[in-house]
């Protein structure tokens, strides 16, 4: 049994591997022995995967020879779905004979499923057997059936929904709703437009559900001619039915001409407020200026609620017209926030030189708010030619002002705009100008793509610039980097002011490139204090961290610095380096430490961790021979049990036991 299950899912496997064509090359037509073996295995006993794979490849190769042993399937509860996707694709007409005598033959769920595969076929011979159906005592067949009927889309198929409707107490008409709505569309894509319209003005007037109503007056207004739509479309914006009314509002959306914005801008008054800000949203996107601005500056008055004076505003700003840069202005000094910000929203998304000026305008004003917005603006808009009004806000007596000038500038600004940053670094009295100052200046600085002009500015000006002032641009020099940056981070280590030394200290040990190196082994040597040493000594560190550099390169930079490591903390840093490089030479580098009291833990630590690393993939027995002793002394030193096991276990591995 086992080999039989063994042979045929090979077989199909097989099948698979002929039939499928490789990426890139052409289908090529299937042969009868391929057809025959997928046919055999939906006829036979196989598992229910290889019977559905079969089907699967039968959709795509099948003819009208492999129909009967699909259609064979249609009845069976565990088959049918696949049975009908395979027969759904093969374009023989077999397979509408083999649907068609299945809708007479099955019921429930398999029915149902061959009802919509008919529909997926478009069998117009079906139609009189879909009628029928449409009657059966299980609504979800009728059901199936009439939504089947309605993707048929023609005048026989919308008859007989038609009939059925009006055969039907109005409580069952909902049945019948999603197929007549399907077979108008289809009616009406077809050029069908009175037939089409026959079915949406009965929906339309019944009272069904809310959505089918909806559906149908759009359907009856956009089919109908320009004239009588636009009569509809009155009748029905000023109706007393909400759904309806809202029908039509979104409708109007798909209405072309300028008397369909005048409808819509004449019964504002009426709406309701949810029908109102769909109206708004409607006059937005209809983008018909010399109609709608008017009736929407009204909606954003002030006795107007906040919601559609907020929808107001964001419709004005849609249509884009000048006009309505001075009313957002305005209204970003409203008393309600929401509405002050929707005002900026809109003003900062307008594409008319206008909205640049109105902007300028603001900037240039003696109104503290007003500039403050202006600056935002020019930010989000980035206004460029705003420049000589910045540095000239830079000045400015109001600090908030000040300092978003300042920030704008860096946002904006190149290096031109140095020596004015500059300028408001040395004159800045407030740590928040100084620190605007600095950003600014990190900004531009880092935008540069040669940084040589900039950095020999900023070093020039260390030597007039206050401890405050040094120590921005010590930090500017810093995210420069480059050589004669580092010359002057490097001088200022040895001012005897506390600031700038420190900060120069931290800059050099942060620094971005490996040029600085050697002044931070330098630095560890001649540290006056513990401090500046460990800082000094973190900064090299970090370096020889690096996992992109080479191991033995990282080795060689601990085993210089290594004489300088008296302090446990200054050792314990070193350890956690050496730790990470995997090599025997970084465990003999370790080793050392294992007598050491106050760090042989963290030596045991490191000397397990890299053993580990290497013997897992390294193969070489001289590589491990070196690593017994060491895993021998760190089991002996360390306390932790755990450790210790672990240390004896790959010292033994290392030995090749």
């Amino acid at each position: 049994m086992k080999n039989s299950k063994l042979f045929s899912a090979l077989t199909l496997a097989l099948t698979f591997a002929c039939v499928t064509p490789a990426h890139g090359a052409e289908t090529s037509a299937p042969n009868k022995e391929q057809m025959d073996k997928l046919i055999a295995t939906l006829k036979s006993e196989s598992p229910q995967k290889e019977k559905a794979d079969a089907c699967r490849m039968l959709g795509l190769i099948g003819d009208k020879d492999a129909v009967p042993a699909l259609a064979a399937l249609l009845a069976d509860e565990q088959f049918s779905h696949m049975a009908r996707y395979a027969l759904e694709t093969i374009p023989d007409p077999k397979v509408d004979e083999a649907l068609r005598a299945a809708l007479t033959q099955l019921h429930g769920k398999q029915l149902i499923g061959v009802i919509a595969s008919v529909g997926v076929r478009h069998d117009m011979q079906a139609i009189s057997q879909l009628t029928s159906l449409m009657y059966s005592a299980d609504t979800a067949i009728g059901l199936a059936a009439a939504n089947t009927l309605g993707t048929m889309g023609t005048s026989t198929a919308a008859k007989a929904l038609q009939g059925a409707w009006a055969n039907t107490p109005a409580p069952g008409h909902l049945m019948y709703s999603e197929g007549m709505l399907r077979c108008a569309e289809g009616l009406s894509a077809k050029g069908l437009r009175k037939e089409a319209l026959a079915i949406y003005d009965t929906l339309a007037d019944a009272k069904g559900p809310h959505q089918v109503r909806a559906a149908a007056l759009r359907g009856a207004i956009l089919n109908r001619p320009s004239d009588e739509g636009m009569t509809l479309l009155k009748k029905s914006l000023h109706g007393a039915d909400f759904v309806l009314v809202d029908a039509a509002i979104r409708a109007a959306m798909e209405m072309p001409g300028r008397e369909v914005t005048s409808a819509l801008v004449s019964g504002i008054n009426t709406y309701t407020e949810d029908q109102k800000l769909l109206v708004i949203q409607v006059l937005g996107k209809r983008h018909e200026a010399a109609i709608a601005l008017g009736c929407l500056t009204r909606e954003t008055s002030q006795e107007r609620p906040r919601s559609i004076r907020l929808a107001a505003i964001r419709a004005q700003a849609e249509i884009e017209d000048a006009s309505s840069v001075s009313r957002f202005v305005n209204l970003m000094n409203d008393g309600d926030p929401e509405v002050a910000q929707a005002a900026q929203e809109a003003l900062a998304s307008m594409k008319v030189k206008q909205a640049d000026e109105a902007i300028m305008q603001m900037l240039a004003s003696n109104d503290a708010a007003r500039q403050l917005n202006g600056i935002e603006l020019i930010g989000r808009r980035r206004i460029v030619e705003s420049m000589p009004e910045l540095l000239k806000a830079g000045s400015n007596s109001d600090a908030k002002v000040r300092v978003a000038a300042v920030k704008r500038i860096g946002d904006l600004g190149t290096t031109k705009e140095l020596p004015a940053l500059l300028g408001f670094l040395n004159n800045g009295k407030e740590a928040q100008d100084i620190e605007a100052a600095q950003q600014a200046l990190v900004a531009i600085c880092g935008r540069e793509q040669n940084p040589d002009e900039s950095a020999a500015k900023l070093v020039d000006a260390l030597g007039s610039a206050q401890t405050a002032q040094k120590v921005v641009l010590l930090r500017t020099l810093g995210s420069i980097g480059g050589q004669k940056p580092l010359k002057a981070v490097r001088a200022a280590v040895d001012d005897s002011n506390a600031d700038i030394h420190t900060s120069a200290l931290r800059e050099l040990s942060s620094w971005k490139t490996a040029d600085a190196l050697p002044e931070l082994l330098s630095l560890t040597k001649s540290a006056a204090n513990p401090t500046d040493k460990m800082v000094c000594l973190r900064g090299y560190l970090s370096w020889a961290g690096d996992t992109e550099m080479p191991a033995a390169k990282r080795l060689t930079m601990c085993q210089d610095i290594a004489p300088l490591v008296q302090q446990p903390d200054e050792k314990k840093l070193l350890l956690g380096t050496l730790g990470s490089i995997t090599s025997p030479d970084a465990v003999t580098a370790i080793a050392p430490f294992l007598e050491d009291g106050a760090v042989k833990e963290e030596a045991s630590a490191a000397t397990v961790s890299i053993a580990e690393k290497i013997l897992k993939d390294n193969k070489d027995k001289d590589v491990a021979a070196k690593l017994t002793a060491p895993l021998q002394k760190a089991a002996e030193a360390t306390a932790n049990t755990g450790l210790a096991q672990r240390a004896k276990a790959l010292a033994l591995k290392s030995e090749g036991k």
